[in-house]
């Protein structure tokens, strides 16, 4: 891979805090690699992390619906998401074995680490560590929906291999982690759609 980067890194030369509160937000003056300087903004939200099951029994991923501010103001339906919360200081395994407990009433067992992506490097700092994870009917403890004082109002569905695939190759996962979960789930099992399988 080359790389047409100049040898001078950009840099950040001031800061101002607009907000701090559920988030911080502030405003950067970057010095560019020509020595101008721009006006960016930064929101930082912490690191996060999130999962897709997948129970090759019954042939089916587990994903989850909740409000969300963003899709509610689009006028846009509930999104299909994988199980995913903020770290909160914890490493992003125990982070995401209580999400699933709480949101899916699900305890995992073996986690597959795909990828810690930027969801939105221009603006945020987030990174999310994406898993993957088998898991068996014996395994949903409960109907999950969320903590209780977070007002998460969580439903879980359980989607079949077959239509997943439809919702991946005709863009109907908007979701930019499932998205990626959900490929990834599909390069690395492609035997979950063979037509032995």
């Amino acid at each position: 891979m080359t790389s047409t980067a100049t040898t001078t890194s950009p840099e950040i030369i001031a800061r101002e805090l607009l907000y701090d509160g559920w988030y911080r937000f502030e405003r950067l003056s970057l010095k560019m690699p020509d020595g101008k300087a721009v006006e960016r903004h930064l929101l930082h939200n912490g690191s996060a992390a999130a999962v897709l099951p997948y129970d090759v029994e019954r042939r089916c991923i587990l994903l989850i619906q909740q409000p969300r501010a963003a899709v509610i103001d689009a006028r846009e339906p509930p999104l299909f998401e994988c199980i995913a919360g903020n770290l909160d200081g914890d490493t992003p395994e125990t982070c995401i074995r209580k999400e699933a407990l709480e949101e899916a009433g699900l305890i995992l067992g073996k986690l597959e680490p795909i990828a810690n992506i930027w969801p939105i490097p221009p603006v945020s700092t987030e990174r999310v560590q994406l898993y993957l994870a088998p898991y068996t009917l014996a395994d949903r403890i409960s109907q999950g929906g969320g903590a209780e004082d977070e007002d998460e109002h969580i439903t879980v569905a359980e989607v079949p291999f077959a239509h997943l695939q439809t919702l991946v190759a005709e863009g109907l996962l908007p979701d930019a982690k499932t998205l990626v979960a959900a490929q990834a789930l599909m390069l690395r099992h492609p035997e979950f759609w063979s037509p032995t399988a």
